[in-house]
């Protein structure tokens, strides 16, 4: 029998092995699931409701422990851990709280006595989830997508089986009815036969581009709805009239957040050049201040990547943007650990098109800084790039910001003077190659369900 394994990338150690479904189990697992729709659909929105504000208190109880399994399984500092669960909790009192209004009837005036708009939920809904924020990426499609009706299948990332266990314990601790929510322990090899699946009606992923095109070709081979929220190589441009204090500030909070492993992670600083030095200067001294080590340490900051393999493909695309005439601004020492997934935080300036650390996603802690000319050559690197996930523009002139952020950033979400992250009360996607789709506000709970007209004469 295959299994999943969970290996620490503090230290190298194994932190659990996890037998992989068969496509026997995996079958009754999606047929128990079906079935349990068929009984949570016809429960009252209100009392659906209900079961997400137990789930949320059930998540602050255990806050501390489920941190602790995300140190161990991926190797997040145990504060970031915590802020974690506060938001995952979060996101189910927010949909408790508006999933009323947002799924109300919409009456519609037409030459029909009567018509409007009803949201149903399809069914039982798949969710590929990734191991970089184990619980917030399941609970922010959870909370909408089951308010609404429908039923849950997790699979998660091989690497934090511990997490999705924890996940679907949760379920069952909250009194929720059995099999509305399921975790299947399967590699991604299995994933096709779960899209096929009948009974399965729409899929959810979060994750890399190459994973979203593969989901979105099978599932479009079977007419299924598909959500998708993948890379990023999100721009900062700071303007020559940004606060630079300020404006540096915010950049390494989006560029190193969970040790720099996150899809909407600052990762191309575009400078105007005449306060080019001036901020790498602020950069290199606040990086400089960050706590490298062990992630069950509360004072933290960076903790090891999620594995050797990641660490070592960063260290490629690093080295690789050296060679190319990037220029390294400055390295960080790292704990010497063996078997340990440390990377150092790196400060590359002077990056160019054409190489890695513009090109391609850097997923780890590396912040890379890029000369323009003036403004109109910023916006043009800043969307030089096939993704558009996030991006943000700092300037004290506001209007001049919601405007290149309204009109001229090719991104899902812009932001002005902040870095970007999610927010319940806000939809949130991707275009280009970054994805498509809405997750959390209220267009991300009309996702998955039949947006129905209902037409009386």
């Amino acid at each position: 029998m295959s299994e999943l394994i969970s290996i620490n990338p503090e230290n190298g150690s194994l932190v659990g092995t996890y037998p992989e479904h068969t496509s026997k189990e995996i079958n009754k697992i999606i047929s128990d699931v079906n079935s349990s729709f068929n009984y949570w659909k016809e429960i009252e929105l209100k009392e659906r409701c209900q079961y997400f504000r137990h789930l949320s208190i059930t998540l602050q109880s255990r806050k501390d422990e489920f941190a602790r399994i995300m140190a161990l399984e991926m190797g997040k500092p145990i504060s970031q851990g915590k802020a974690e669960i506060d938001k995952s909790a979060w996101v189910c009192d927010y949909y408790a709280d508006n999933a009323s209004d947002f799924l109300s009837i919409k009456e519609v005036k037409t030459d029909a006595s009567e018509s409007y708009i009803t949201f149903q939920p399809l069914g039982a809904v798949l969710a590929i989830m990734p191991w970089n924020f184990p619980f917030w990426q399941v609970f922010r499609f959870a909370a909408p997508a089951m308010i609404a009706g429908n039923v849950s299948i997790l699979k998660h990332s091989s690497n934090v089986q511990g997490c999705a266990d924890a996940i679907e314990g949760l379920f069952l601790e909250a009194s929720f009815p059995e099999n509305v929510f399921r975790n299947l322990t399967i590699s991604s090899q299995k994933v096709d036969e779960v899209i096929k699946n009948p009974m399965v009606k729409a899929i959810t992923l979060t994750g890399s581009t190459p994973a979203g095109k593969a989901v979105a070709k099978k599932a479009g081979s079977v007419l299924k709805k598909t959500v998708l929220e993948l890379g990023g190589s999100d721009p900062y441009l700071i303007l020559k009239d940004a606060d630079l204090d300020k404006a540096s500030n915010a950049c390494l909070k989006g560029r190193l957040l969970n040790t720099g492993q996150s899809c909407i992670a600052a990762k191309r600083f575009i400078v105007e050049e005449s306060v080019k030095s001036d901020f790498e200067k602020m950069v290199v001294d606040k990086i400089k201040k960050e706590v490298i080590g062990d992630p069950f340490n509360s004072k933290t900051t960076i903790g090891p990547m999620v594995s050797i393999d990641a660490r070592n493909e960063l260290i490629r695309q690093v080295e690789a943007s050296i060679n190319a005439g990037a220029r390294l601004l400055y390295k960080s020492l790292i704990p010497s650990v063996k078997n340990s997934a440390y990377h150092p935080v790196i400060v590359l300036t002077d990056v160019l098109p054409g190489m890695p650390a513009f090109d391609e996603e850097l997923f780890g802690p590396v912040a890379s800084i890029i000369s323009a000319k003036d403004k109109d050559c910023a916006l043009t690197l800043a969307n030089q790039t096939s993704f558009g996930l996030g991006a943000a523009v700092f300037t004290s002139d506001i209007e001049e910001g919601r405007r290149i952020a309204e009109s001229e950033l090719e991104a899902g979400a812009a932001f002005v003077n902040d870095f970007v992250r999610s927010d319940p009360r806000l939809p949130f996607g991707g275009v280009k190659e970054s994805g498509y789709g809405n997750e959390l506000s209220s267009y991300g709970i009309l996702e998955f369900v039949n947006i129905k007209t209902i037409y009386i004469r």
